[in-house]
Order: structure tokens, then C-alpha cells, then sequence
């Protein structure tokens, strides 16, 4: 039985293509069949009622062949010139393809230091939701010329994920050389099998080898896709991983859950729609396969049943965290919990790491075990998360100096690797009497550095660094009185629990 080609609602779809696919590896000419065959494929989507954005990499490949250099090089600065000499071809390049269908596109460089601000993050939202109500065709790439590591993303898969998160897309199309996530590298395993789904991330990676895949020319390989998918997938949008080779099969893939989400097969054998609500508990292949539709080559990720909403998407995967918050596994079971909100209490932390101000992002880390912990720390670990305020040890009741404020002109004497010497120094320069015990507790504060921790999410601190450590361990009441003020009971909010240890 052949599948009939459904037209349902028009989606929103954000289709991504390596270098590799753009770029001939070894002469570094423009792929000319693949750009064409991507360009009769998005006109296609549009004609159909679908909004496409395209991530193109390739300004450094285009950089290459057009400065006759024969392998990309290894200096920052010089990818950095290649790829303003290569990203203008590249555009034009795109818009002379798109330009014979009469298809308008615009050029998006994006840095991740131009989305870790709210503001300009929510300008890049507008502006590519504008460009798509206008009918045009946004050109996504990474503005290679002025990226650093700090705000590199690293790969263009990221930043497609990244991408799609941003605008609510439908779906997100992996676009490589192969049609598929494989065990094993195809090109050298001939045992590899293709997962046509995949339903968690994280239970995947055990199963699939990913250090064998991708180019010379590129920055990723395999295992950014599967990052990107986690990405897009905690975001709500559907991910496929396909062959660049066959651009076309974009529409294949669409049609084919268009249709199948427009039926059902109960056991009188009649067809009948689904429920929207019902949609992602329904085996789609398995509706397939008592139809005997025939599959496209690809794999698909499946979306996350609740998505991460905007403001924990944009925490968690666009900010540069500044330092980190060490949690108890107490915390951590509560904060692993949807209903928890994402927020955490001061009774939660055992330590901290780096200097950041109030709004900046930090990582939410937990112990992998409680060896080399100190003893106030194991106990801790053990109690429950709600029971903390009236059983961890008390720290010194402080009067709040005037340098201690959520601003990040006052984290300019804290070091790196800590605060707890700046909260010494305000401690001994006080008036206040220092018992034993308290003297104790603040040589244990650097202990912390020494902790076998495992990063477990990521969140935006209400207060700064030095604040959280004076705070850390204590019923959220003594914020007021070690401070001097309190904004919020919590330390840490919009917080995403992305593992589980």
C-alpha cells in the first residue's frame, strides 16, 4: 500500500548543513548538486505552507578555495580571516541559488555573547520570527570572525538546536553524510545498524560509537548531533538526523508523519484521527508498519513530552556560566523534580566555586560521592532536602558589609578558585567575636575545590557568589539577617536538571 501524501499544518522547520555537505573535503569547491537540490527542497516546504530557516556552515571552506590555502588551518586568527573572506561568497552563493526561484533570504551571524543577554536574545527571536512572517528565508551561521571560545558554539549543530529552540520549530533536520544514527561508523563497520528512533538521548549513548565521524573541514562529527538533539528534543521540537546527500527526503520524512499522525488503525481496521493530545504516546512506525508504508532513511529523535520552557532553554544552553553552585544530593532529588520549580533553597548548598554576580548563570554541580567530603558535608548528603535548616551546622551571624552587594564591581577581589578568602578577610576585619567552631567552618570553605563533583544542570543566582557561601547550609529566614536584605529565599532559580548521578 503506498503512502498517501498527506498536506497538514504548515510546520516551522529548521534544516542544517554541515561543511562536508557544502564543500568538497579535498578541492574545497562548492557542492554545487547538493546547494541546488537543498534550494528545490526549501522552495518546495514554502510551496507547501512551511516556514524554513537554513543553518549553513562553510564560510572557512568557501575562505579556503578562494585564498588557494590547502588545509584549514590551526591559528584563531587565521580561521577567523578565512572566515570573513568566505562568509560573503557563501551568502551569495545562496542567494543567487534561491534568487532563480525568486525565493528572498537574509543573512543571521549570531554569537553565544549575542543571546547570553535577555534583551538581545529576545531581539534575535523577532527578527527571525519577522524575516519568517515576511516570507523570507533566514541564512543562519555562526559569526566566526569575531567568535572566541568563551562564546563559540562550538558547532553549527549547536547552534541549529540552539536555533530551533528560539523560534519553536517543529522540526530540526541534521543534514550529513549518512542517513542515520549508526552502533558504529557505516563507512568502516559493515555490522553497524541504523536506530530509526530515538526516544532518550542519554540511554542512547552507551549504545552507539561517535568518536569515527566527520570531516576534516568540520568542527563536529556524531556526537554534536547528539548534543543538538538533546537540545532541540528538551525544547519540544522533533529532530531528524538524514543524508545530505538526498535533501529531497526532507519532504519524504514530513509527508510520511504528516500522514501517519492523521491516522490511527483501531481494531475494526478502519482509520481514525489521533488525538493532538495523544500524539506523542502513539508508535508512529508501528502505525506504519501495520499499513506497510514505506519508511524514509532517517532517524528521528522524539520530542520531549513537556517541553523546557523559553527561559530555562535560554539558561540552560545560550549562558556562559560564570562560577558554580555545589548542591547535596538532597537538593538534588528535590530539584530532579518538576513540581521543585527549579528553584533552591540556601539549606541546599554546600559550596561554591568562582565569582558571579546576582543574574549571571552558573552550573549546578553535585557530589559523585561523599569520599574526601567533610564530615558536616556527608551528614548533610544524607538528610533530607527539607530538613536542612535545623540540622546543618550555623555559620557566623554577620552584620553585612557594604561590599557585599549583588553587583559585579564587588566581585573584583574574589579569585577565581573561590570567595571563601574575601569572606575570611570581612569576617576578620569585623567586630565581631570568632568562636573555634566558626574559624573551622571558614578553612573548610576552600575545601570544596577538592570535591569530586559532576555537573547536573544549570540555573541564574539571585545572589553573588560571596552571598550564597555566607548563606550556604542555612534555613532561608537568616538571608535577611546575614545580608542585610533579601530579594528572593532562593539562591538559584529557573534551574534545568539535564542529569541524573
Amino acid at each position: 500500500m503506498s503512502r498517501p501524501a498527506k498536506r497538514g499544518t504548515p510546520s516551522t522547520i529548521v534544516i542544517k548543513l554541515g561543511t562536508s555537505s557544502i564543500v568538497h573535503e579535498e578541492t574545497h569547491q562548492p557542492l554545487l548538486s547538493i546547494l541546488s537540490t537543498v534550494v528545490e527542497t526549501v522552495i518546495s516546504l514554502r510551496s507547501h505552507g512551511h516556514k524554513v530557516v537554513l543553518v549553513s556552515s562553510g564560510a572557512i571552506g568557501v575562505g579556503l578555495r578562494t585564498m588557494d590555502i590547502p588545509q584549514r588551518p590551526k591559528s584563531l586568527s587565521k580561521k577567523q580571516a578565512l572566515a570573513a573572506i568566505g562568509q560573503g561568497r557563501l551568502i551569495a552563493l545562496w542567494d543567487n541559488l534561491f534568487g532563480q526561484f525568486d525565493q528572498r533570504t537574509a543573512q543571521v551571524l549570531l554569537t553565544r555573547g549575542d543571546i547570553s543577554d535577555r534583551t538581545r536574545y529576545l531581539n534575535a527571536v523577532n527578527t527571525l520570527n519577522e524575516l519568517l512572517s515576511m516570507g523570507v528565508v533566514p541564512i543562519v551561521n555562526e559569526n566566526d570572525t569575531i567568535s572566541v571560545s568563551e562564546i563559540k558554539f562550538g558547532d553549527n549543530d549547536t547552534l541549529s538546536a540552539i536555533t530551533s529552540s528560539m523560534i519553536h520549530a517543529d522540526y530540526l533536520f541534521l543534514l550529513t553524510d549518512v542517513d542515520g544514527l549508526y552502533t558504529s561508523n557505516p563507512r568502516k563497520d559493515p555490522s553497524a545498524k541504523k536506530l530509526d528512533v530515538v526516544i532518550s538521548v542519554a540511554a542512547i549513548r552507551a549504545r552507539v560509537s561517535t568518536s569515527t565521524l566527520g570531516s576534516s573541514l568540520g568542527t563536529g562529527g556524531m556526537e554534536t548531533k547528539l548534543i543538538a538533539a538533546e537540545i532541540a528534543t528538551g525544547a519540544g521540537v522533533t529532530t531528524v538526523i538524514a543524508s545530505s546527500k538526498q535533501p529531497s527526503v526532507i519532504v519524504d520524512i514530513i509527508d510520511y508523519y504528516t500522514a501517519l499522525r492523521s491516522t490511527s488503525v483501531p481494531t475494526s481496521g478502519t482509520a481514525s484521527p489521533i488525538a493532538p493530545q495523544k500524539l506523542n504516546q502513539v508508535d508512529l512506525d508501528e502505525v506504519a508498519a501495520s499499513l506497510s508504508w514505506p519508511r524514509p532513511p532517517h532517524t528521528v529523535f522524539k520530542p520531549a513530552l513537556i517541553p523546557m520552557r523559553d527561559l530555562k532553554a535560554w539558561t540552560s544552553h545560550t549562558l556562559y556560566p560564570a562560577g558554580s553552585v555545589i548542591i547535596d544530593s538532597g537538593a538534588h532529588a528535590v530539584l530532579s523534580r518538576r513540581e521543585s520549580g527549579g528553584r533552591l533553597l540556601p539549606a541546599g548548598v554546600l559550596g561554591v566555586r568562582g565569582s558571579f554576580a546576582s543574574g549571571q548563570a552558573v552550573r549546578i554541580l553535585v557530589h559523585r560521592s561523599t569520599e574526601g567530603v567533610p564530615v558536616e558535608a556527608k551528614e548533610v548528603a544524607q538528610m533530607p532536602y527539607s530538613n536542612l535548616a535545623a540540622t546543618t551546622p550555623c555559620t557566623p551571624v554577620l552584620e553585612p558589609e557594604a561590599s557585599v552587594t549583588a553587583s559585579v564591581t564587588s566581585l573584583v577581589p574574589l579569585s577565581r578558585s573561590g570567595s571563601s578568602a574575601s569572606l575570611s578577610d570581612n569576617i576578620m576585619s569585623g567586630s565581631q567575636t570568632i568562636t573555634d567552631d566558626e574559624t573551622q567552618l571558614i578553612e573548610k570553605m576552600d575545601e570544596c575545590e577538592i570535591w569530586d563533583c559532576v555537573e547536573v544542570g544549570r540555573g541564574l543566582a539571585n545572589y553573588n557568589s560571596a552571598q550564597i557561601s555566607r548563606v550556604r547550609g542555612l534555613n532561608s529566614a537568616r538571608i535577611v539577617q546575614l545580608l542585610g536584605y533579601a530579594d528572593t529565599e532562593y539562591v538559584v532559580e529557573n534551574i534545568t536538571i539535564r542529569v541524573s548521578v
